[in-house]
């Protein structure tokens, strides 16, 4: 697996194709968004919810990552890095804030959650 730090005029394309190529149908992938605050320690927003998509607005500088039951957005991110299969599965996505805030959505391949 490639960890690789993406431009924000490639987000939207990477993120659409993801999405239509792992995502659409009948997936059963799910995803845990983990929040890292250095004052607060790690929160997590979701764990283990089915993922629908992951979109960026280009117009609102905003990635989307739409789960069962609601969404998870992240507005004006610093840096994004994502780690991919060879096959072009994002296995986890880490958005970097100007704050120092990170966030991680780990992405877990046909429902099935590591084992840690």
């Amino acid at each position: 697996m490639d960890t690789t730090r993406i431009p924000t005029d490639q987000l939207a394309t990477r993120f659409d194709r993801f999405t239509k190529q792992f995502l659409l149908g009948e997936s059963t992938n799910t995803a845990d968004i983990e929040i890292l605050v250095p004052e607060w320690g790690d929160q997590f927003a979701t764990e283990g919810t089915r993922l629908r998509g992951i979109t960026y607005d280009s117009k609102e500088k905003a990635i989307e990552v739409y789960v069962e039951g609601g969404d998870h957005r992240v507005v004006q991110p610093k840096e994004v890095w994502i780690e991919e299969e060879a096959d072009g599965f994002i296995r986890a996505i880490e958005i970097v804030h100007e704050d120092a805030t990170r966030e991680i959505v780990r992405v877990n391949r046909l429902g099935i959650r590591p084992i840690s």
